[in-house]
């Protein structure tokens, strides 16, 4: 038999994965995702850039967003199984260039999962300062994620029920600071629209798209999902609509509250000074720091499951694709993932890897952008959900996607290229493996 045509049934465990994720569920863990630091952080580089405009702009990235997404849920409602994009690419273009995209998506996810808890780590010695030592950085930052990673172990509904708490108690914050904001910001004060050179709109809308990155977590939990084909494309076009509307409400209630503090580190908590008092300003600072710990078990559910669909299909040695006989969770995964980005948070080395997100999401939103079409021949699972207007919005939202690229240094490029090689080199070597072992 040859390599590529090896079974799915021979993965080594004969226990599945509980199908137990509802569709609210899922949507709580797409906005968990989108909605995560970004929205605390970058308003005041916004409005540096685009003033008055960026609320706007949030509204117009979340259209491009929704182009993507909608070729993530045409795809998704062919398939029932756990991987997202890594099963797209990989049905439509062989197992090597799905395995890339799957690979840059397990790389992006365990690298920002360090980068996320070293930052709650900072937040926390900041409030503590006896724990800014190197011994209790390093206590908290352990705790956190491996505490994480036992919370993963026990079940698809206690990783979602977290994540439901940390959805929920994030939205609050903000949706207070919107309610204030309508109710005693002086709108009518807010600066006028100015000029916009295209360079700060290229800067703006690489900024922009960094904040929505993560619906695609949505997809990539599939094989625990009740209704797969119909729930995930549900969710993924609710997750982009619900955090357009709360970034782009928050982004208006900064920049008619603060506009002469556009360099603040902390655009949000000093917006919601000037509404609420010091009272608002700890509710959001509070609010941050519970959106990174969100953020943090939302990432490291999808990087498991990354890794276990890997293994399922055999990219990666099987052992992967353990199962917990009782809990129905994908063991083994969760706690490689969770040793590797708890290694790279305590040595720093995240910092590294920064520059591999950008040309992830290049490849992997071009990857199934371009998939959308491809599947749509006879020869692949027919589709419950497939967009209209032909191959326009695929078209699009590879235009999109491919656009992404324009605004990468050449540091981002070297180190996705560096990324792209050694996931290629690890899926040779596993393929050599077992080609010998098959002999």
């Amino acid at each position: 038999m040859p390599i590529a045509a090896l079974p799915r049934s021979a993965a080594t465990s004969p226990v599945s994965l509980r199908r137990a994720v509802g569709r609210w569920d899922l949507t709580a863990i797409g906005v968990n995702q989108v909605i995560g630091g970004a929205i605390f952080l970058l308003p005041a580089s916004l409005a540096t850039e685009i003033g008055t405009w960026s609320p706007i702009g949030f509204v117009l990235a979340g259209f491009a967003m929704l182009l993507i997404a909608a070729c993530y849920a045409e795809t998704a409602s062919r398939f029932s199984d756990t991987g997202g994009a890594y099963i797209y690419a990989r049905a439509a273009f062989g197992n090597l260039i799905g395995f890339e995209i799957g690979w840059m998506q397990w790389f992006v996810r365990v690298s920002s999962q360090a980068a996320i808890v070293s930052g709650i780590a900072s937040a926390l010695t900041a409030a503590w300062p006896a724990a800014a030592g190197r011994g209790g950085r390093a206590l908290i930052v352990s705790a956190i994620t491996l505490l994480i990673g036992y919370w993963h172990t026990k079940g698809i509904r206690q990783s979602a029920g977290a994540i439901n708490f940390f959805t929920v108690s994030k939205l609050i914050p903000l949706l207070v600071l919107i309610a204030g904001g309508l109710l005693l910001a002086d709108w009518g004060a807010m600066a006028p629209l100015r000029a916009v050179s295209p360079e700060q709109a290229i800067t703006a809308g690489l900024l922009l798209v960094f904040a929505y990155g993560g619906f695609e977590s949505v997809a990539v939990i599939a094989g625990e999902v009740r209704l797969p084909q119909r729930e995930v494309p549900f969710a993924l076009g609710a997750t982009v609509l619900s955090a357009t509307l709360i970034m782009a409400a928050t982004q208006a209630v900064y920049v008619a509250t603060v506009p002469g503090q556009a360099d603040s580190a902390a655009p949000l908590v000093a917006s919601a000074r000037v509404l609420l008092g010091w009272a608002g300003a700890l509710m959001i600072g509070a609010g941050s720091v519970i959106s990174m710990i969100g953020n943090n078990v939302g990432g490291s559910l999808a990087a498991s499951r990354m890794l276990f669909a890997f293994a399922e299909n055999g990219d990666v040695p099987r052992g992967f694709a353990r199962i917990h006989p009782r809990h129905r969770t994908p063991v083994v995964a969760i706690w490689f993932s969770t040793t590797v980005a708890l290694v790279l948070a305590l040595t720093g080395s995240f910092v590294l890897l920064a520059g591999v997100s950008a040309l992830a999401r290049l490849v992997t939103y071009t990857g199934v952008s371009v998939a959308t079409l491809i599947l749509r021949k006879p020869r692949f699972p027919a589709a419950t959900f497939t967009l209209p207007f032909g191959a326009t919005i695929p078209l699009a939202a590879t235009a999109i996607s491919l656009a992404m690229f324009a605004g990468a240094t050449r540091e981002q490029v070297t180190t996705g290229a560096a990324a792209l090689a050694g996931g290629a080199l690890l899926y040779a070597c596993n393929t050599g493996w077992r080609r010998r072992n098959v002999r």
